[in-house]
């Protein structure tokens, strides 16, 4: 009689499979995959973020140095505009490979579109877009003000004059620059921190390293760099795309750009 009444009893619901459930429940002690939409993107920690930026650098140094060598240069300064804009275009290429890489192999392979997605290249809403990046320049200009005020106008050298007519200035400088190096700085390296810090621990450490890679052009700058670097991964976050980060970054060099050759 126990069997019969159990064998009456209503059988358990299945369990939920609303079309929130992207990927079904994984084995134990496998982990689930990763949702490609779920922000932060990143599938990488902080140390290898940080390696990728090294390995970046690293790579931009060795696709210069051959035009460089090329060109016979033992001095920077006394190269052609032309060879200082190659040596500009392979920094940049360098940043663009590197986090590609990065994002297509960490962890296991996925095909180039999946890697984009890891670095950021997602949709977003334009007024919402709009209204960080906003803020974020609103936030730059007030900090510029009082660094100003503080410490002094930065000193910082002019490489656009060293980039020859306003063509590649503005390839090189309002285009390639931004893109590569939101790809390589945010997507990359930002989004390795975000996936174990906070956003305030994250941007800081990115705009940190931000910053302090662009001591070459001035020192007395690399503080106004490191806080742009920082408010740059704000965006990023706010808008989970790395779009309106790569066109604030744009605006902001295509302003300085004007206003050197004003």
């Amino acid at each position: 009689m126990a069997r019969a009444m159990e064998a009456n009893e209503p059988a358990e619901p299945p369990p939920e499979t609303s079309g929130q459930a992207l990927f079904p429940p994984s084995p134990p002690g496998v982990d689930p995959p990763e949702d490609p939409n779920r922000y932060p993107y990143a599938t990488w920690g902080p140390w290898i973020a940080i390696g990728g930026a090294v390995a970046a650098l690293i790579l931009g140094l060795m696709l210069a140095l051959p035009i460089i060598f090329a060109a016979g240069g033992d001095d920077y300064d006394s190269l052609s505009w032309g060879v200082k804009a190659g040596v500009q275009f392979c920094t940049a290429l360098g940043f663009l490979a590197v986090p590609f890489l990065f994002a297509k192999e960490f962890p296991g392979g996925v095909n180039w579109r999946e890697a984009a997605g890891r670095l950021g290249f997602h949709r977003f809403r334009v007024g919402n877009a709009a209204k960080w990046i906003g803020i974020g320049l609103v936030s730059y200009i007030a900090f510029a003000i009082v660094y100003v005020a503080i410490f002094g106008e930065p000193k910082q050298d002019d490489i656009a004059g060293e980039l020859g007519p306003a063509w590649s200035q503005i390839l090189l400088i309002v285009v390639l620059a931004p893109l590569s190096e939101e790809i390589c700085f945010r997507g990359m390296l930002f989004g390795g921190f975000r996936t174990r810090f906070n956003l305030p621990l994250a941007a800081i450490g990115a705009g940190l390293v931000f910053g302090g890679l662009h001591y070459s052009t001035g020192v007395s700058a690399v503080p106004q760099l490191m806080v742009l670097g920082a408010i740059f991964a704000v965006v990023y976050d706010r808008t989970e795309s790395i779009w309106p980060a790569i066109i604030f970054h744009a605006i902001n060099n295509g302003y300085v750009l004007i206003a050197l050759n004003s």
